[in-house]
């Protein structure tokens, strides 16, 4: 009984002394500043939506809604988003005839223009590398460029600074 005791009070000291913290933690805010990373993966040539992992300043995981228009993007995370712009890649192409393989190494550039809920007020820039590796489709022995392919991988590897209010 002695031992209920003893732990009860302990633990009941340790969340006073925790939630004090607590509570005095929340009182004050500091921005956070540092390079964020963004890496972008899909392995699908028709879906506008790819996964993203962030990490840096903050980590989490989140989805990439490219728009089909100003090359804009938002990546929705589970508390908030991220609004961005990004330059048109510059960089190689390559396609096979025979093979139907695809190679394209591009790399450009981008602006977070606004986020929501955790990450509103953010702020940043950076470059990103883009690659995609494909296997075009083929009929009759040739390869369609009006048809998916059958094979897709992009990855995008994007960091720059970034301040988050």
């Amino acid at each position: 009984m002695h031992k209920i005791i003893t732990s009860a009070a302990v633990a009941a000291a340790a969340t006073a002394l925790l939630g004090g913290t607590g509570i005095a933690a929340a009182g004050t805010h500091s921005v956070a500043s540092g390079t964020e990373h963004f890496q972008m993966m899909s392995t699908s040539a028709t879906s506008p939506t790819a996964s993203v992992i962030a990490s840096g300043v903050f980590t989490a995981p989140a989805a990439d809604h490219e728009s089909q228009q100003g090359n804009t993007a938002t990546f929705t995370f589970a508390n908030g988003t991220v609004s961005l712009k990004h330059s048109a890649g510059t960089g190689k192409q390559s396609f096979n005839p025979k093979t139907c393989l695809l190679t394209i190494n591009e790399h450009g550039t981008y602006t977070l223009t606004g986020g929501t809920g955790s990450y509103a007020g953010i702020t940043g820039n950076g470059k990103y590398q883009l690659s995609i590796l494909a296997i075009g489709a083929s009929s009759g022995g040739k390869c369609s460029k009006t048809k998916p392919p059958v094979a897709f991988h992009q990855v995008i590897n994007a960091s720059g600074p970034v301040t988050l209010p």
